[in-house]
């Protein structure tokens, strides 16, 4: 089974957007992406790369499994 790997700020975005979440728009303090009713906030860019922590916890809320996202291409 392939594992999560960190990814850059601008690969989630795209990303997401392969699954349907529009945006990012601005929002206060972060960016964020909206599919239907779900809002999801988008980290700010402060280190390289958003590391396997945080992008299980966005997949989570964004109601992505870990597979549809590692099979999934940008």
């Amino acid at each position: 089974m392939t594992q999560l790997k960190p990814v850059s700020r601008e690969k989630l975005i795209r990303k997401l957007k392969l699954f349907g979440f529009e945006g990012p728009f601005p929002g206060g303090k972060h960016l964020f992406m909206i599919k239907g009713n779900l809002r999801l906030t988008i980290p700010n860019p402060h280190r390289k790369e958003i590391g396997v922590d945080l992008l299980s916890r966005i997949l989570k809320q964004a109601g992505i499994s870990k597979e549809e996202w590692i099979n999934r291409e940008p």
